[in-house]
């Protein structure tokens, strides 16, 4: 697997397009913290770190719906390992006229734009939330 992350935020599109209320995907600490942003924001209900059936740790993904529709409408990979996409504090993007959340991994962790401005800090722009 080449892109952890990007594989992610899939099987969560995946899940929601087929009404799932779990979803599973392998654990990582930059998977972690990007659910605990997304889960600060209100786009999941939480998730929990389980053991697989053959022993490997995973993260036990609970979405969110609102009204039958899944709160999360749109999930983009910004930044690849193939293209690194980079922004200063003045640079960070607004999703949807700041309808949406930028995820930003700073210095001082991963946290959403908001977040990043408030701390006076930019980074690696590393998925975009409506």
């Amino acid at each position: 697997m080449n892109d952890p992350l990007g594989d992610m935020l899939t099987r969560i599109r995946n899940a929601q397009m087929r009404h799932k209320s779990t979803v599973r995907t392998p654990a990582s600490k930059v998977r972690a913290w990007v659910l605990d942003v997304l889960q600060a924001e209100g786009y999941i209900r939480g998730y929990e770190k389980v053991e697989s059936k053959a022993g490997h740790p995973e993260l036990e993904i609970s979405l969110k719906y609102y009204d039958g529709e899944p709160v999360i409408r749109e999930l983009k990979r910004v930044s690849t390992p193939g293209r690194r996409v980079y922004t200063g504090v003045r640079e960070l993007p607004q999703v949807r006229q700041g309808l949406g959340v930028a995820i930003v991994s700073t210095p001082r962790g991963v946290m959403s734009d908001a977040q990043a401005r408030a701390t006076n800090v930019g980074g690696e722009v590393l998925c975009t939330v409506f």
